[in-house]
């Protein structure tokens, strides 16, 4: 009995790997997949915590961050920095950044009156595909 419902975990875990990167990041190609994926999950559970899928999202992420630490260079700047460093690289302006705040308060931020706060970070990583870490 163990054995046919360990066969059909197999089965499933299989069939969800298909659809779902889970397990070591190795190329590009892979990263951008799981990056994908992320984002329609976080569009699908939004802030949800204790969505069925959330701890699907965690373990996402932890791939991501993996591959993103041995893989994607990103030099130390301060959360500001990075942001006008993106803003620049997606020729952005302060106006367009309404999911942070309003134009005064992303001013604020980037000049350094203001700290990014968790939601913040989130967004900003979700809009620019990148790991939260790189806002921290």
């Amino acid at each position: 009995m163990q054995s046919h419902k360990f066969d059909q975990a197999i089965r499933d875990y299989r069939r969800l790997c298909t659809l779902v990167p889970l397990g070591t990041l190795r190329t590009k190609k892979d990263h951008v997949r799981a990056v994908e994926i992320l984002d329609a999950i976080l569009d699908e559970i939004g802030e949800d915590e204790k969505h069925p899928m959330a701890e699907l999202a965690d373990a996402i992420s932890v791939f991501i961050e993996k591959y993103e630490a041995e893989h994607v260079s990103i030099p130390a700047a301060k959360p500001a920095g990075v942001l006008k460093f993106l803003m620049r690289e997606h020729d952005l302006r302060q106006s367009d950044l309404t999911e942070i705040g309003s134009q005064g308060v992303v001013s604020e931020i980037l000049v350094g009156k203001r700290e990014l706060n968790a939601r913040q970070i989130k967004r900003l990583a979700k809009r620019f595909g990148v790991s939260p870490a790189v806002f921290i």
